[in-house]
C-alpha cells in the first residue's frame, strides 16, 4: 500500500464529498452486485455531503500520485453504553485491488476504533460468495459468528450475508458520570 494512505474523512469538506462523489461515480457499476439501489443524488457531492454527515465515521485510501479516492471504510451503527460496537462496510477501486488497500484500510480503523469512537468490537457483513472481502476479514482478525438468512437488499434481492466481528479489547466500558 506503499502509494496509498489512509485518512479519515471529514464530515464538514466539500472536498471530501466532491472526491468521494467522484470516486463513486468511477466505482458504481463494479460496486453495483454488493451494493443496494441508490437514487441518483448518492453520486452527487450533495448526497455524499449528507452521506458525510449521517453519523458514520469513514476512511479514505487515497492515491498519493492524483490525490483520488481509492477505498472507503465507513463504521456505522455505532452504539455505546455496555455495547460498544459498529458495523464495518468497505470498498475499493477494483484499478487499486490486490494491493492491501482493503486491509490496510480495516486495520487503520481497527486501532482507531477503540481510542477514536470508544469501541469494543467491530462486527461485518459479507455475501456468501465475497471471498476477497473475507479473507481481508480473517487478515484483520475477524471471526465468522454466522450466517444470516436474507440479511440485506442487494441489486434488487434479499440475499443471505456471512456475519464475522472482532473484538478489539475486553476492558470494561467506562462509567457514566452523574448529571450535575
Amino acid at each position: 500500500m506503499a502509494d496509498v494512505h489512509v485518512r479519515a474523512a471529514d464530515p464538514g469538506s466539500a472536498d471530501d464529498a466532491e472526491l468521494l462523489a467522484a470516486a463513486v461515480r468511477r466505482v458504481r457499476t463494479y460496486l453495483k452486485p454488493w451494493e443496494p439501489y441508490r437514487a441518483e443524488v448518492y453520486y452527487t457531492a450533495e448526497g455524499q455531503a449528507a452521506r458525510l454527515a449521517d453519523g458514520g465515521r469513514r476512511w479514505f485510501a487515497v492515491d498519493e500520485a492524483d490525490g483520488a479516492v481509492v477505498g472507503l471504510l465507513t463504521v456505522s451503527g455505532i452504539v455505546l453504553g455496555p455495547f460498544r460496537s459498529g458495523s464495518v462496510g468497505y470498498w475499493v477501486d477494483p484499478a487499486a485491488g490486490g494491493r492491501g488497500v482493503a486491509t490496510g484500510l480495516l486495520r487503520e480503523v481497527c486501532r482507531a476504533a477503540p481510542e477514536e469512537l470508544g469501541l469494543h468490537r467491530l462486527e461485518a457483513c459479507t455475501l456468501l460468495d465475497n471471498h476477497a472481502s473475507q479473507r481481508v476479514l480473517a487478515k484483520c482478525g475477524f471471526t465468522r459468528i454466522g450466517t444470516a438468512p436474507r440479511y440485506l437488499h442487494i441489486d434488487g434481492e434479499w440475499r443471505d450475508h456471512h456475519l464475522f466481528q472482532r473484538v478489539l479489547h475486553d476492558d470494561p466500558p467506562p462509567v457514566p458520570q452523574a448529571a450535575a
